[in-house]
């Protein structure tokens, strides 16, 4: 296979990423109604129809580009959890840090939190399918370590080891901070993240 059979093979295997990156930037700039296929396509270096033989329909582009875009941040914090030292107490400060601040430094999760919300009534099964793939196995990557920790007793069986979504609450005002408010007012990410890491603590504290 000579050299330029594999550069055009590569090419065409990215194309639907670069389409989604692409889609996700007009949407952002546009929101959905006002959004058209042939600007994301002009935007991605493509023909319209390039766009559509790998999407049907808008609809589809906007599905697959919340899926994309929400994707990339789980293998991340997979792998934080598990190279994560020291006690219980050590890693949770770790992982809950980290999420937070990736969720503050992170367009595309803010931008996909904004677009499940404003168009979440047009795409209820978009919603749960979010919900399924990307907020149950960062809220499950979180209740793996805190039940570690109550096994091995360094901390108790309290009602936020059973409610771990409660640990994501701070991040997501972070995130709700970052979308309303910008840079136009500032947020003090570290002293929130402590802050917020005490309580959780407390409340997992024997």
């Amino acid at each position: 296979m000579s050299s330029e059979t594999k550069t055009r093979r590569r090419r065409k295997a990215e194309r639907p990423a670069e389409i989604l990156d692409a889609a996700f930037e007009e949407f952002v700039q546009h929101g959905y109604s006002a959004t058209r296929l042939e600007d994301v396509a002009a935007r991605a270096g493509v023909t319209k129809g390039t766009v559509y033989f790998y999407f049907d329909a808008k609809e589809r582009v906007f599905e697959e580009m919340v899926r994309h875009k929400s994707q990339t941040f789980l293998p991340d914090l997979a792998m934080q959890a598990e190279k994560a030292e020291g006690s219980y107490t050590e890693r949770l400060q770790a992982l809950v840090a980290y999420t937070y601040a990736h969720i503050a430094e992170n367009r595309d999760s803010r931008e996909v939190l904004r677009f499940l919300i404003s168009e979440g009534g047009r795409f209820p099964e978009l919603v749960d399918r979010h919900y399924d793939e990307f907020v149950m196995p960062m809220i499950d990557q979180f209740k793996q370590l805190i039940d570690a920790g109550v096994a091995a007793g360094e901390f108790r069986d309290a009602p936020a080891s059973e409610f771990v979504e409660i640990i994501m609450s701070p991040g997501l005002l972070v995130c709700l901070w970052s979308l309303v408010f910008g840079t136009r007012k500032h947020f003090d990410l570290d002293a929130f993240t402590r802050a917020s890491t005490d309580l959780i603590l407390r409340g997992l504290a024997k």
